[in-house]
Parts: structure tokens; sequence; C-alpha cells
């Protein structure tokens, strides 16, 4: 049992060291940086605060914490040879790739929750973990979605590139869609005033549901991607 765990927590951090590495940290201090502006520009223009600012406020952030380890992760282990060991055991690269994405999902979720209880004491008294857990929602559609294309594309640069048009639609489409579960970018805590709390109720419902399994089928075909293995050996 004692060598059995010694052997998981080697992997564990391992597998941090690979997803964390290079350039993460930057996009974190990007992530915090973006943040900090945005509560001071709230802050200054002294507009109203509330549970649904502090989300909005967030979600970029979010996202932007998603956006290294899942989308230069592909080029990652190529650069660094890593793939020949991933395709040379059987199935190993699901086991492995699975792995990374729940770290990376986990230790986003308790970044953020840093994130909100500094929101807590500057701005606004939030739930960290009620806000955390709402976030995760679309940063597993995108983060998988981006994982969906690396597999496809094999390059970061690529895959940044098709991310940042998808996410500039999903942008452009959020206005028309504001109040739908259709909507990736809805906002939980803003309860809009023309709709009955039922209503909103089951739509938030159906958003999440739609964010969760679409977040599913990503990561499915993304791994199904990976049977490819001529593709990335090649």
């Amino acid at each position: 049992m004692k060598q059995y765990l010694i052997v998981i927590s080697r992997v564990v951090r391992y597998n941090l060291k690979i997803i964390f590495a290079g350039k993460f940290f930057w996009f974190m201090l990007a992530a915090f940086g973006f943040f900090a502006f945005f509560m001071f520009n709230t802050a200054w223009e002294r507009e109203e605060v509330s549970e649904a600012t502090i989300y909005n406020l967030l979600l970029f952030p979010c996202l932007l914490l998603i956006f290294y380890p899942v989308v230069f992760g592909i080029q990652n282990d190529e650069d660094n040879r890593i793939l020949e060991i991933i395709f040379g055991i059987p199935n190993y690269r699901y086991k492995i790739w699975g792995v990374r994405m729940l770290m990376v999902y986990v230790s986003n979720y308790f970044i953020l929750v840093l994130f909100a209880y500094i929101s807590r004491f500057l701005l606004y008294p939030v739930n960290s973990f009620e806000m955390s857990a709402q976030l995760i929602f679309p940063m597993l559609f995108f983060g998988n979605l981006a994982f969906m294309f690396s597999t496809i594309t094999r390059s970061g640069n690529g895959t940044a590139v098709v991310m940042i048009i998808i996410g500039l639609l999903f942008f452009i489409l959020s206005d028309a869609l504001r109040n739908s579960y259709w909507n990736v970018f809805i906002n939980p805590f803003r309860i809009p005033t023309n709709i009955h709390p039922l209503i909103w109720s089951e739509t938030l419902m159906k958003s999440r549901i739609f964010l969760f399994l679409g977040g599913i089928v990503w990561l499915m075909a993304g791994l199904l991607n990976l049977q490819k293995r001529e593709k990335f050996m090649g």
C-alpha cells in the first residue's frame, strides 16, 4: 500500500511538472493581473457590485487559466519527446491524458477559489467555492474543446488561433442568446427581471447540463483522436 501511494505521488508530481511547466506561471500571473485590473476598474467607476459582477470579473481569468495547459499540452509532449513513451504503451495515453485533465481542472478550481476569496475581501462577499464551481462549467466546455482541437492540429499556436475565433463567435452570439441555455457565457447569478424564477432555474439547469455534456463530448472526441498513432508519430 505504501509503495502504491509513493508511485501515485510520483506520477502526480511528474504530471504537474509537465502541465504547469514553462509558460503556465505567466498565464496564471496574467489571469490574476486581468482580474486585479477588472476589480480596480469596477471600484474606480463605482459600479454596483453583486455576485453576478464577480462572476463576470472571474470569467476571463477562468478561461485564461485553462488555456495554456490544454492548448499546448500535445505540443509540449512532442517537443519534450514524451509522445514516444505515451504511444509506446497500449492505452497509456488515455490514462495519462485523463489524469492530466483531471489535475488541470482541480488545480484551476482552487486557483479560482483563491481569486474569489480575494474579491470577497476587496469587493463583495461571495461564496468562493460556489462561485468557482459555477465557473468550472464554461472552463470544462472550452478546455475540452481546446483539447479536442489540439489533437487535430498538434500545434499549440494553431489550436490557440482556432479557440480565439470560436471564443469570439460565442461571445458575439451571447447577446442574441442572452437568457437562453445555449449561451455558454450565461451568468447564473444574474436573474432576469422579466423571467419567472422557476423558468430561470430550469434554464440555468439546462445550461449547466449542456456545458457539461458538451465538455464530455469534446473530451471523448479528443481521446478518440489519440487512437491515430501514425498521425502523432509521423
